[in-house]
């Protein structure tokens, strides 16, 4: 007792409460050899806990990948890596979103012929079980060895687009997505963002052989519900090759085109696969599409059950295709809404959907924004909506409509609006949301 009381007199701040738990110390060396050694799941939770709040952001993949579920420490690898993460994205879920966001920057700055598809393919059974949706924006082409022996040689045109179709042709993604069993969504633009002073067209191709690599890794992806492929330049022959392969697709739901080159001939490939599948969601926003074409979608509507939605805003369908659109809608009953918004419609097109809006009774909204549907055109769907109870959204801003017209139809869409939310409200779904 004489020496203790020696030690304490001599040192005031000694204190046995300082001494670290043994436990702490092992879960302290636990933590640091943890690369050569991950024992985790043979802890308590709570000591797990602890050694993962110690664990390195820079450890590799290979050991934490499989054996580090702890949200918390995937959202630190998150949010030190990106500036902005809204996790809502990814279900809620940072483990997911670091996978996905990982591969997806893996896809897009892969050079064909220079990035060492090892890269890609070791990646793959450390991320496979957390990756749900995958949205490339950016697809590098090879590198040109010899572009200054090039820019040197006078070639022909021809000779440069043969030079440029060799040249551009990007990463084959089938490996990749065969091998992910819960991918559900896929969204892809074939070019390369901020080129910058290196501008060429040719980086914006969607070859020939990209297609035809797609198309037959579409076909094996199984459980794909949504498919976006926009900004791309894809031609009626490419659409073509994609629809067929898409056509008896068990899960697809939802394919938006929009933004590409689209015109009557792959409309038509596209109206036989609103037929012949279980698609309920088709964007082709701002395409080609002329009357032609907006038949063989209105066939391909007259026969289908599934599609809930079609989006033709910025083509060119006129009157002989918004009149064929309608005359569909006299039978379809599974689309609820449309956009046909800037098409260059007049009053023929309004004639056709007074009736629609008189007999159809699935049609939710309607937009028309950006035609010419005229005072009559206003005043026939006015005349259509009179004991129209269904629709609750009409679109008609610039489409040369009546003032007096717009706010008469305007007050019986709000009507229908309103009753619908009152009956929500007295009867909430039971479905979770």
């Amino acid at each position: 007792s004489f020496y203790t009381r020696r030690c304490i007199t001599e040192d005031l701040s000694w204190s046995l409460v300082t001494v670290p738990h043994l436990t702490e110390l092992c879960l302290q060396h636990i933590a640091h050899n943890f690369e050569k050694n991950p024992i985790l799941n043979y802890l308590l939770p709570e000591h797990q806990k602890k050694v993962v709040d110690r664990l390195s952001t820079s450890l590799p993949l290979t050991v934490t990948a499989n054996i580090v579920s702890h949200e918390e420490y995937w959202k630190r690898c998150c949010m030190e890596r990106w500036q902005v993460c809204d996790v809502s994205n990814y279900g809620d879920s940072w483990k997911r979103m670091f996978f996905e966001r990982h591969l997806e920057n893996i896809l897009k700055f892969f050079i064909p012929n220079t990035t060492d598809p090892k890269q890609v393919l070791e990646l793959i059974p450390l991320c496979k079980d957390y990756v749900r949706k995958l949205e490339i924006n950016q697809f590098l082409p090879p590198l040109r060895v010899d572009q200054k022996e090039e820019s040197n040689d006078l070639s022909d045109t021809e000779d440069d687009a043969e030079i440029s179709e060799v040249y551009t042709h990007h990463y084959d993604l089938k490996d990749v997505i065969t091998a992910l069993p819960h991918l559900e969504e896929l969204h892809l633009i074939y070019g390369v963002k901020s080129c910058g002073m290196n501008f060429e067209w040719s980086l914006f191709n969607f070859t020939e052989l990209d297609c035809s690599n797609l198309a037959a890794t579409m076909k094996m992806c199984r459980n794909l519900k949504v498919f976006k492929l926009t900004q791309s330049k894809v031609d009626d022959d490419k659409i073509k090759l994609l629809a067929r392969n898409l056509q008896h697709h068990p899960c697809l739901l939802e394919l938006d085109l929009s933004h590409n080159l689209i015109r009557d001939h792959g409309a038509q490939a596209l109206g036989k696969l609103i037929s012949h599948s279980r698609l309920e969601t088709l964007n082709l926003c701002n395409n080609q599409i002329c009357h032609l074409g907006a038949q063989a979608l209105a066939q391909g509507l007259a026969e289908s059950s599934t599609l809930t939605s079609l989006n033709l805003r910025l083509n060119f369908v006129e009157d002989k295709g918004g009149e064929a659109i309608g005359h569909a809608l006299l039978t379809n009953t599974s689309l609820k809404s449309l956009h046909l918004g800037s098409n260059n419609l007049s009053e023929p097109t309004a004639a056709v959907f007074s009736q629609v809006l008189a007999q159809n009774t699935t049609l939710r909204s309607i937009n028309f924004s950006c035609n010419h549907l005229g005072l009559d055109g206003g005043k026939q769907l006015l005349e259509g909506l009179t004991n129209n109870k269904t629709l609750t959204e009409l679109d008609l801003r610039h489409a040369e409509v009546e003032q007096e017209t717009d706010f008469l139809i305007h007050e019986i869409v709000w009507a229908n609006r309103e009753a619908v939310r009152r009956g929500s409200l007295q009867h909430p779904t039971t479905e979770p949301l």
